[in-house]
């Protein structure tokens, strides 16, 4: 691994790195996440520990609390070269990769791999898909094996499915679902989609009926090698897919399906905030940090 990627001076020292958070999480207005009051905290004698001065609080925090870093003991530079790592590597970074790049113990690399996945969760109401006639794919995939089920010849009935929409020139979100039926699928299109959205999907009869409700509906038939008809295509949720699947195959080998919404959230995250819409390897770390606030994940919480 590189050291030249590191030159900057966030990634070199604890205390620079702190600088660089509270800048990114607080700009000028310093808000205390107990009780959300802006700017009515000093600094205390402890570096990087201030004390709300509002009577009903008074509690101590640093910018780390009420984050998927609060009660770490990794140095922040090394939680920042971790960002930088898993959200500029494509197909994803194993713990064993950042264990051997950052030189620190497969545990806390394991650590850092699982809490930086919950701070690329989406969360909060999201906006539709498709809004003002965009395009919007849907298809489903099945990787690994469900938790408790024999490896079996026939069909996917051992593997866990996972379902995508995939907004084109947008963004992308996926759900490990129980199965493919109509009753697994429609209400999470519903949730996700404006109705104003042109539906592309291939020929599965669950979304016959779902299609309706929307402003179009156009299928491909790929059981009679049909791939593409003018506009109707599900090639771009396919080629997230392609990313997916090289990056659970090659990079994360084997995933526990109590984790695998993490590593959705993960592939969701790069895909969303990818170069082609804009977004560098330093923005879309900046994007995973801010998103690390108001989340927590301990050991405790496997889940």
């Amino acid at each position: 691994m590189s050291k030249s990627m590191f030159n900057a001076p966030h990634f070199q020292s604890p205390e620079a790195a702190r600088e660089y958070l509270e800048a990114l999480r607080w700009g000028s207005e310093r808000v205390c996440p107990h009780c959300g009051t802006m700017n009515e905290s000093f600094a205390t004698k402890k570096p990087g520990v201030y004390r709300c001065r509002v009577k009903e609080c008074r509690k101590d925090f640093s910018v780390t609390t009420k984050s998927v870093m609060e009660s770490s003991h990794i140095k922040l530079n090394v939680w920042l070269q971790a960002f930088f790592l898993m959200a500029s590597s494509k197909k994803g970074m194993s713990s064993h990769q950042l264990h051997r790049a950052l030189g620190i113990t497969y545990k806390s690399a394991w650590f850092l791999t699982h809490r930086i996945r919950e701070a690329m969760r989406a969360g909060g109401l999201m906006p539709p898909m498709g809004s003002g006639g965009g395009a919007v794919e849907a298809d489903e995939t099945f990787v690994g094996r469900r938790a408790g089920q024999p490896k079996r010849k026939s069909a996917w009935s051992h593997k866990n499915i996972v379902f995508t929409l995939v907004e084109r020139g947008g963004s992308a979100r996926s759900f490990h679902v129980d199965g493919v039926r109509i009753v697994d699928l429609q209400p999470i299109i519903r949730e996700n989609l404006s109705r104003e959205a042109k539906l592309m999907t291939d020929e599965m009869p669950s979304y016959k009926e779902i299609g309706r409700e929307f402003a179009s509906h156009d299928t491909v038939n790929h059981k009679q090698d049909e791939y593409a008809r003018g506009d109707a295509y599900t090639n771009t949720v396919e080629g997230y897919y392609s990313i997916f699947k090289r990056g659970m195959k090659g990079v994360y080998q084997h995933c526990a399906e109590k984790h695998l919404h993490r590593y959705l959230s993960e592939f969701d995250f790069r895909y969303s905030n990818r170069v082609a819409l804009g977004v560098n390897d330093g923005e879309r770390a900046d994007l995973a940090i801010k998103g690390a606030a108001g989340k927590r994940l301990t050991y405790r919480q496997p889940n």
